[in-house]
């Protein structure tokens, strides 16, 4: 299956995050450190997700995509917005509860000239065992079969010893 990669594109203040291919917690550093420069910009109103090109997804990285629309939400802005015209990713995402937190459709954008790939950011095993049980426990919070799905891992990771 094709890395994953993660294209963005700004527009005076509405942003545009592309996810592509298997996107998995390699891609976790790089999807939350954008989050932080989409907030911190003073002129942002709004973020589109385009999963058109998702081939996967995994929790860690929807976990993070939670917290985008969370983090939306208490600044007051706009539900953000995820295309997805994959039924399977659509299907996944509806039974992670992100129809509580972002509008989800099926349309495409064709016009994503301007998009820019970003290299990828690593971390330290201890950055992105964080990043893993931070995302788990915002999805944890969206449904209850979410909660029962990540409780064990959650705690897994929150026992001191696994981090070594």
């Amino acid at each position: 299956m094709q890395s994953g990669k993660m294209l963005v594109a700004d527009h005076q203040g509405t942003y545009m995050i592309k996810l592509t291919g298997d996107v998995r917690l390699t891609l976790c550093n790089t999807i939350d450190e954008y989050i932080e420069q989409m907030f911190a910009a003073s002129d942002f109103s709004g973020v589109t997700v385009d999963l058109a090109e998702t081939l996967g997804i995994d929790s860690t990285s929807l976990g993070l995509l939670a917290k985008l629309a969370i983090q939306a939400k208490k600044h007051g802005l706009d539900i953000p917005t995820i295309l997805s015209p994959n039924p399977d990713i659509t299907r996944l995402l509806q039974s992670m509860g992100f129809t509580k937190v972002f509008n989800i459709y099926s349309d495409e954008i064709t016009d994503a000239d301007d998009l820019q790939e970003l290299p990828v950011k690593q971390g330290s095993e201890r950055q992105v065992r964080s990043k893993v049980l931070e995302a788990h426990k915002i999805l944890m919070g969206l449904n209850k079969q979410n909660h029962a799905d990540f409780c064990d891992l959650v705690c897994a990771l929150e026992t001191p010893k696994s981090f070594k």
